[in-house]
Order: structure tokens, then sequence, then C-alpha cells
């Protein structure tokens, strides 16, 4: 089934529109990467425009920013700790934007989006 990010054929008090058009190709969505702890695995996909997406389907490093120092290290992926997003991904060890994943140098919170920069960069949050 496909993802379809056009607007609604209802109006708030829950009447049908009377609209004379179907979905439009540009209208067309697609189902969310959920990145995972593993070996790296990125996928390639061609959007709007032409240009290029990476999507990151399993990482196993991090890049971290200690705020105190303000430098950048490449860090190993050990878990996930806890995924405000959704709970269930907290279970499934799923990373998306604000996921806190314990790191060598700590715990971390990640600040990119994994599924659309096909990259994980994450800001320090506790020491280890």
């Amino acid at each position: 089934m496909g993802v379809w990010h056009g607007r609604s054929k209802r109006k708030p008090s829950g009447g049908k529109l009377r609209v004379a058009r179907g979905k439009r190709k540009y209208e067309m969505g697609r189902e969310p990467v959920k990145t995972t702890i593993g070996e790296e695995r990125r996928k390639v996909v061609r959007v709007r425009g032409g240009n290029l997406k990476v999507k990151l389907r399993a990482a196993m490093y991090a890049n971290v920013t200690d705020p105190s120092s303000g430098k950048t290290m490449k860090a190993k992926i050990l878990d996930v700790e806890r995924n405000p997003a959704n709970v269930d991904y907290s279970r499934r060890k799923i990373i998306t934007k604000g996921a806190i994943i314990e790191t060598e140098l700590g715990l971390a919170r990640v600040t990119s989006r994994p599924g659309q920069d096909g990259v994980v960069n994450a800001v320090l949050i506790r020491k280890s």
C-alpha cells in the first residue's frame, strides 16, 4: 500500500469534500526507514527534483559531539537507552531523532534524522 501526503477528502466536520481530482504522483510518500543497530546498511533513493536521499537502515557508529570541549568523535553505538518518539521504538532498538543512545563515550542524544540523512549525529549528555 502506498503512502499519500495529499489533502484529505473530508472536512473538519466529517463531511465529504466535493473534489474533482484524484491523487497525484507528486503527493506520494514512502514508508519511514526504521534505523537499527548493526552492520552499516544504506539505501540511496531518487527523490522529487532528481535529488538523492541516503537512508540509513542500520548503524554501528555515531558522530558524537562533546558540548564542553566542542570536539566531535566517532563512537560505537552500544544500545538504545530510550526513544521518546515511540515506546515501541525503545523496545525494538530503533534510532530516530531525539533517541537516547549509549555509546563508548557515554549517553548521547541523536540530533540527525538517520532515515533521511544517512548518518547518526549525537550530542553527549553524560560521560561514562
